[in-house]
């Protein structure tokens, strides 16, 4: 009497194939959504303190700043970053609105994006 043959059927492994293909495919696009979402958290905390840090050097300063727009360029963390200031005109003369845009330089490119942007009212002292 002859053993019947023992392992897998073409068919079989084909199946286990597809099977583990489907499973790295999501397992891929899961890893790849996290990456994306750590990069985008990441850049909107460090955004969040530029812009923070940003509006607490006005407010320490001596008297209300003038009505004006600037912005610089920063080095923070490992990144560089465009950190534009408008001061505008209330309806108040001793106090002052203050926008600060935050947008970081990716790297091959000239032009930043903007990640935050963060508004407060100033008054004089």
């Amino acid at each position: 009497m002859a053993k019947p043959a023992r392992g897998f059927t073409l068919i079989e492994v084909m199946i286990a194939l597809l099977v583990f293909g489907l499973i790295a495919t999501a397992s891929a696009e899961v890893g790849s959504q996290y990456i994306t979402s750590y990069e985008r958290i990441r850049d909107k905390t460090l955004a969040g303190w530029l812009a923070d840090n940003r509006i607490n050097e006005i407010r320490l300063e001596k008297s209300l700043p003038g009505i004006s727009e600037n912005a610089k360029d920063k080095d923070y963390g490992t990144f560089r970053w465009r950190v534009t200031t408008k001061i505008m005109a209330t309806a108040e003369p001793e106090m002052r609105r203050v926008e600060v845009e935050v947008a970081r330089y990716q790297e091959g490119r000239s032009k930043p994006y903007p990640v935050h942007t963060l508004a407060a009212f100033i008054g004089a002292k």
